[in-house]
């Protein structure tokens, strides 16, 4: 989906994903020292940015979606706290090196070289001792998981992020992690996600 039909679906005045952030983005870096700046590639309507900055990082969101940045900077505003939004497209966005403490990437579902591009580029801002974190759904959610985008061409493994950075980072945690859902009948499912946790060396 292209910029106009992301901006379609973000228009509106509810959210379309909650406000709270995503249950791995705040269990793997709630216990993270806020140190700096931190970026959030492909932020949507900002609801882990904004809890980045609630918890003391400078935090630049990124999305080519003009109407869900707009979103995230009500929702900050209305929390308090402030948000830099870039507008731009994360295959093509580029930060000069060692710029972030933080890099955060939330399901960002691409084919696998754009992926790997922006993978490549979040590594490279990231400064040494800083953070990356990847969480999406994983390859396997089609087949054993509930929900999600079902085109394999834009599933990827833990396994395949973390090869990508290993050249740039040690890797922490590398994983397919359980996240509970309720489907539109309210049953109780699951979802795979994809978790990958590194620090830039």
């Amino acid at each position: 989906m292209d910029a106009a039909g992301w901006d379609e679906r973000y228009r509106g005045s509810e959210l379309v994903w909650t406000a709270e952030p995503n249950r791995f983005v705040e269990e793997e870096l709630a216990g993270v020292k806020p140190s700096g700046r931190a970026v959030d590639l492909a932020a949507g309507e900002g609801r882990n940015a904004v809890w980045l900055a609630e918890q003391g990082w400078e935090t630049d969101a990124v999305d080519f979606s003009a109407v869900a940045l707009e979103k995230a900077e009500r929702m900050a505003a209305g929390r308090g706290v402030r948000l830099h939004t870039v507008r731009a497209d994360v295959t093509a966005w580029a930060s000069p090196e060692a710029t972030y403490e933080l890099a955060l990437i939330a399901y960002l579902h691409l084919p696998w070289p754009e992926l790997a591009q922006v993978l490549t580029g979040a590594a490279t801002a990231v400064r040494r001792g800083g953070t990356l974190l990847l969480v999406g759904h994983d390859a396997a959610n089609p087949e054993h998981g509930h929900g999600g985008p079902q085109d394999p061409r834009v599933l990827h493994s833990a396994a395949q992020v973390a090869d990508l950075w290993r050249p740039y980072a040690d890797i922490l945690r590398s994983e397919t992690v359980i996240r509970p859902v309720t489907d539109a009948e309210g049953r109780s499912r699951r979802a795979l996600d994809a978790l990958v946790r590194a620090v830039r060396r």
